[in-house]
């Protein structure tokens, strides 16, 4: 399994576009992929798993990833939520 942090920076959070694009993202691949924000743990690949927490600029989640091209899932999700403006890691 592969776990990364990720801090909100786009001004109107994880909102209805930006959790299109990860999901749509996420669809991509064959593993399980979870995110994780405030002690609640959502389903990547499910819109109104995302769109429930309601992630708000300046807070923490994690993404973790667990199965089949694990490490390039989470690449082509950090890479989606820099290229979009959306979040960034956190070491």
């Amino acid at each position: 399994m592969i776990e990364k942090k990720f801090k909100v920076i786009d001004e109107a959070g994880i909102h209805a576009r930006p959790a299109t694009i990860l999901v749509q993202t996420a669809n991509r691949f064959g593993a399980n992929i979870n995110l994780i924000y405030n002690e609640k743990t959502v389903n990547l690949k499910s819109i109104m798993g995302v769109m429930s927490l309601g992630i708000e600029q300046g807070k923490e989640f994690t993404i973790n990833v667990d199965g089949v091209n694990d490490q390039s899932a989470i690449d082509a999700l950090e890479e989606t939520l820099k290229n979009e403006g959306l979040a960034e890691l956190l070491a």
